[in-house]
């Protein structure tokens, strides 16, 4: 498996946001940024190309000027729906890529060489290479092998889809486990509660 070349990318946007009262949770502003911009800035330079997993209308993200690709299965059936999209999408687009790289809109300080840390863990049989901090995975943030494209279709077919990091942990994978000082890279926005946190954060790190 080559892991040397830059994966293809997407950015999950297609969350309910049902904590932040619906709508679409990556359009919010932090410190005169939207989290979409924020995780765009952090991810172009990591992959090639960057995708935008969301649904319905796509011109409300015109302004990313990134591909928008709707989930294959309805009614919302979670991050691996929009894994599945992606990497649908690069095994027709882009046969020759091996892995895909997937990291969530709502997480704006993930890391900017998170795909260059996962790819030097990789082990020989690992089909995903999962990020992880303060002691559990991060199942979003993750590189995924093509060959998972009909096993992730089968489970999202089945009609019972357990949680992203049961089904990675059933699976040959390896955790690359990230630093958490002086705060944990893979913080993320759920509540407006976790919005006001995160621009006190902002203003006590500038580099970020």
């Amino acid at each position: 498996m080559t892991l040397s070349a830059r994966p293809t990318g997407v950015l999950l946007a297609g969350g309910l946001a049902r904590r932040m009262g619906g709508g679409d949770k990556c359009l919010l502003p932090l410190r005169g940024k939207t989290l979409l911009s924020r995780s765009v800035e952090r991810a172009q330079e990591q992959v090639a190309p960057l995708l935008l997993s969301a649904n319905g209308n796509a011109l409300r993200f015109a302004r990313t000027k990134l591909t928008v690709v709707p989930d294959v299965f309805a009614d919302f059936p979670g991050p691996m729906a929009g894994i599945h999209a992606a990497m649908d999408w690069m095994c027709r687009e882009q046969p020759g890529t091996e892995w895909l790289a997937s990291f969530a809109c709502d997480t704006p300080f993930f890391p900017k060489d998170m795909c260059a840390q996962l790819q030097q863990a990789a082990e020989p049989d690992s089909k995903v290479i999962v990020a992880a901090s303060n002691g559990r995975l991060q199942p979003v943030f993750a590189l995924w092998h093509k060959s998972l494209l009909s096993d992730l279709a089968a489970t999202l077919q089945s009609g019972e889809i357990p949680w992203l990091q049961h089904w990675i942990a059933e699976r040959p994978h390896t955790q690359v486990d990230f630093a958490c000082e002086p705060f944990d890279p893979f913080t993320n926005i759920n509540t407006p509660q976790d919005l006001y946190s995160a621009e006190d954060l902002l203003a006590a790190h500038q580099a970020l």
